[in-house]
């Protein structure tokens, strides 16, 4: 969807298309299913709930506005490129006010951390770190995380693990298997949003060097792996019934089922660019819609 040639475009419609709203379910949905949990256990806290959504918002815009700035620093956001305009390499916002927008970005996110932490402890020290400095160096620094194959792992680390577990430490202050269990969906989801971005740019990303696991294993293991993820979710699902850690209605997500299905057949049935970015959309959409669902089982 990249936005005619000459259009005039307002300072602040260039930052939205630097924040991507539609990858900001990715942040939504771990404190969705974390706080779920608090909720089932009797622990829900509401501050620090509204303060784990907030910083989760903020460390996914922080991502994105980076992500923007180094690709196109790295030469990795060429003409070619099938994706969603960059408003680096489309001149929208100037170097310096975007490394400004990063900056600010993530001192709120540093400010919202202050107060996890007096919440939460030293374990919500690690982990903000952590997911800023993850956040910086999946494009940034000497040794890029996702010019080397690793943001797949990375992704579902910190915007499925350690976002599950931490919006529901920070309220419960402590957590169990069973909830590391529920952030498995979350992060298999988060990640697929990205198989499907890294499959779109496979050529480009090729050719300018950037080895997105995309790249190393070619696009059709990347598609066998964005249905694998799919199935992990729901298997999960599935699982918590199963093993009676929650009632039939953990298998509300179920109600998903289509939308997945839709999604895989788009992957099979084209691999341009207009297309997959739709199925990005869509990606992000089941991300929200399946994790309402699983959020609601877990409260009823």
């Amino acid at each position: 969807m990249n936005i005619a040639q000459g259009s005039e475009i307002a300072p602040w419609q260039a930052w939205l298309i630097a924040i991507r709203p539609k990858t900001l379910p990715a942040a939504v949905s771990p404190v969705l299913v974390g706080t779920a949990q608090a909720v089932s256990d009797g622990l829900f806290a509401p501050l620090p709930a509204v303060a784990a959504l907030v910083g989760a918002l903020l460390v996914q815009i922080g991502a994105n506005l980076a992500n923007d700035y180094f690709d196109y620093v790295k030469g990795a956001d060429v003409p070619e490129r099938k994706g969603p305009q960059r408003v680096a390499q489309s001149g929208l916002i100037a170097l310096s006010r975007l490394r400004l927008g990063i900056a600010v970005t993530f001192a709120l996110t540093a400010l919202v951390g202050v107060y996890l932490i007096f919440v939460g402890g030293w374990p919500i020290l690690l982990v903000g770190l952590a997911s800023l400095l993850s956040s910086l160096a999946y494009t940034g620094g000497p040794f890029p995380i996702g010019y080397h194959g690793l943001g797949d792992l990375f992704v579902f680390l910190f915007f499925g693990v350690a976002a599950v577990c931490g919006s529901y430490y920070v309220q419960a202050l402590s957590i169990s298997p069973m909830l590391v269990a529920a952030s498995i969906p979350v992060g298999s989801l988060t990640v697929a949003i990205l198989v499907i971005n890294n499959l779109r740019d496979i050529e480009t990303d090729r050719q300018t060097g950037k080895r997105t696991l995309a790249v190393m294993i070619g696009p059709e293991a990347t598609r066998l792996e964005y249905v694998l993820l799919l199935v992990s979710a729901y298997a999960v699902s599935l699982l918590f019934w199963l093993t009676g850690w929650s009632s039939a209605w953990a298998l509300l997500p179920w109600l998903s089922l289509p939308l997945a299905v839709r999604l895989v057949h788009t992957i099979y049935q084209s691999a341009e660019g207009p297309s997959l970015n739709r199925t990005l959309a869509g990606t992000a959409n089941l991300d929200l819609v399946f994790c309402i669902l699983f959020a609601t089982g877990l409260v009823l």
